[in-house]
């Protein structure tokens, strides 16, 4: 999985939980700053995650200020750690 398959994977994801225009999810943007995802809204986005691409996300990879890359490494990092 690439990571513009991931990043299509969390534009769906936060459409689905936060309403996000998934047009607007883009690699450079903070999830908090730029989507207005608020730390309730974020709990969702990572359980969501971690379902839809089997992997588990720790809580040192959320950080406040992260962007939609970050998360998109954490889970690509994960991937490739499970190959």
């Amino acid at each position: 999985m690439n990571d513009e398959e991931i990043r299509e994977g969390l534009a769906a994801i936060l459409q689905e939980v936060a309403g996000t225009d998934p047009a607007e999810v883009e690699m450079d943007k903070s999830f908090v700053n730029d989507l207005d995802v608020d730390s309730l809204l974020m709990v969702e986005v990572v359980v969501a995650a971690e379902e839809r691409f089997e992997v588990s996300i720790s809580e040192d990879d959320l950080k406040e200020g992260s962007t939609v890359g970050d998360l998109v490494r954490s889970i690509q990092g994960v991937l490739a750690a499970a190959v």
